[in-house]
């Protein structure tokens, strides 16, 4: 049986883990993260129903995020989508 990722306290306890062979380590417990290397220097504040921010909250939480960051990925995937879409659009022109 493969084995566990264990709970660690310190810094060191992860590094010594990582330093033996994790071959039998069981990687369908990990999830992906997402890494926001991007500074915050903005600050937006805006009114919603409160319905859609219950909505936005029960998503990130299901995604184990905070539900602002879960905003700026959604707001970020929006404006990739339309930049792709105006792209294809004049390409077609």
């Amino acid at each position: 049986m493969p084995r566990q990722v264990p709970q660690f306290n310190s810094d060191e306890e992860v590094e010594a883990f990582l330093e033996q062979d994790l071959s039998e380590l069981d990687f369908s417990q990990f999830k992906p993260v997402h890494f926001e290397f991007a500074k915050k220097t903005a600050q937006v504040n805006m009114r919603l129903p409160e319905a859609l921010l219950d909505a936005v909250k029960k998503r990130s939480e299901a995604r184990g995020i905070p539900y602002t960051r879960y905003i700026r990925e959604v707001l970020e995937q929006a404006i990739e989508r339309e930049s792709s879409t105006v792209s294809h659009t004049m390409a077609a022109k």
